[in-house]
């Protein structure tokens, strides 16, 4: 029986669209490979979010062809939408399937017949031309969705998209590109999904998306949905125990979903807020669309409803003309404002973006310097915060990993806790936390 593989490079998003392509195979009657060494049939499901990603993605095609010279290499996600002939020209390639594409990705790979088959433009007839499958991203409207399942995770969190796509410009952001509108998923799809993995016995289900909290505004529906309504719903017609929320951009986090998430102990107590910049210079040059006061607000909402929230951010630096003041604004902020934990990103210029064009590129060893410094204050603040937890009972999940020694959970406020004892997976306890060791709480069951 033909066997596949697929590899996912960089979000939640990207492993979600993995797992619907996961499906796409299982439903053809193929069969999962152990690794991809094994596979008939490997499939990358690329990033291009940043350079580097885009060097992970021809890294692993060189290995593969290396490794397994007899596979078909399929390669799909944003760097195949933005530079397909790009990817298609690299040795060992066998097929470039833009996201344009992908929810179609198993019949074009392995099609029934090749008389349907319909390419960026049908009237090529060279076998390199057919090779191809990348059309213009804004035509589309499909949304691919299946639960995802991490490695450590797979018993316990699954990850579900619910949103796809952007309608924001940020000017240094490929992503609306090479994934096009936001598209929501419809509403009882998304019950649907979520009272299955509650069959299934999962006890918390992670929302994603690629800006969630836009999800609803395209539905065509009366009244008109809002991401508060999706989230209040899946509260009322689901028994999942724990909903957890993935990034959710500031001008989205309304009053009336922060006191959602504040009043409800299904909702874990943790918000995930992009700031980019904390200088208002910045802001604007990025095109973001509120300024630093609006967004130091919001933060401050938030914690003063949920006292005990984990608070992140992605915050980049080296960004066009990021002056030495502008950046210190943004240190100043970070470390004034109660941060938990921080992406930090150092700016990677994107083709086609305004950024790229902009004067004044911050010099490299700049621009990691300065993300050395975030890096550094982002830490004493996590270690700060997970401090203030000793001696307290907290709430956690059991997550598909032990050392011999203890069982790595996850808590309700997303902090790494190494629980003494080897207990089952997927299951919600009270623990009582003895110390702080190598970046994780550490206790036993209260």
């Amino acid at each position: 029986m033909a066997s596949f593989y697929v590899e996912n490079f960089g979000c939640r998003a990207t492993q979600a669209d993995g797992a619907a392509l996961e499906r796409q195979f299982r439903e053809r009657g193929l069969e999962p490979a152990a690794s991809r060494e094994q596979a008939q049939y490997v499939v990358l499901n690329t990033c291009t979010v940043t350079a580097s990603a885009d060097q992970d993605a021809r890294a692993a095609i060189r290995r593969i062809r290396r490794q397994s010279p007899d596979c078909q290499i399929i390669v799909t996600g944003c760097y195949a939408q933005r530079a397909p002939r790009e990817v298609a020209a690299l040795p060992g390639v066998s097929q470039v399937i833009g996201n344009s594409h992908k929810h179609d990705l198993v019949n074009i790979a392995i099609p029934v017949s090749r008389v349907n088959l319909a390419t960026d433009d049908p009237g090529r007839t060279t076998e390199d031309e057919r090779r191809v499958f990348v059309s213009d991203i804004f035509a589309h409207t499909e949304l691919l969705a299946a639960p995802v399942f991490d490695a450590a995770n797979e018993r316990t969190r699954p990850n579900l998209k619910v949103q796809d796509g952007c309608d924001n410009r940020c000017s240094f952001c490929v992503i609306p590109y090479v994934r096009g509108q936001s598209r929501s998923l419809p509403f009882a799809q998304i019950l649907r999904e979520v009272n299955t993995l509650v069959d299934a016995g999962y006890r918390e289900v992670v929302i994603s998306g690629i800006n969630l909290g836009r999800w609803g505004r395209d539905l065509a529906s009366a009244p008109r949905l809002r991401f508060e309504d999706l989230i209040r719903a899946i509260l009322d017609h689901t028994s999942i125990e724990k909903l957890r929320i993935s990034s959710v951009e500031p001008m989205d986090w309304s009053d009336r979903l922060i006191r959602l998430v504040a009043e409800s102990p299904r909702i874990a107590c943790h918000a995930h807020v992009p700031m980019q910049s904390g200088s208002d210079r910045v802001l604007r040059r990025m095109h973001r669309k509120y300024r630093p006061w609006h967004y130091r607000e919001k933060i401050e909402k938030i914690r003063a409803a949920m006292p005990t929230a984990a608070i992140g951010a992605d915050v980049m630096v080296g960004f066009p003309g990021e002056s030495e003041a502008e950046f210190e604004e943004t240190r100043g902020m970070v470390e004034a404002l109660p941060f938990t934990y921080l992406h930090v990103f150092t700016y990677s210029a994107r083709p086609g973006t305004p950024a790229a064009e902009m004067r004044n590129q911050v010099p490299v060893q700049l621009a990691r310097e300065r993300n050395r410094i975030l890096r550094e204050l982002a830490a004493q603040k996590k270690l700060e915060f997970m401090q203030s937890f000793v001696g307290q009972a907290i709430e956690a999940i059991t997550l598909n990993v032990f050392d011999e020694r203890a069982t790595e959970c996850l808590t309700d406020n997303y902090l790494k806790l190494s629980l003494t004892g080897n207990h089952r997976p997927n299951r919600w306890l009270k623990a009582r936390v003895e110390a702080v060791e190598a970046g994780a709480l550490v206790g036993a069951v209260a």
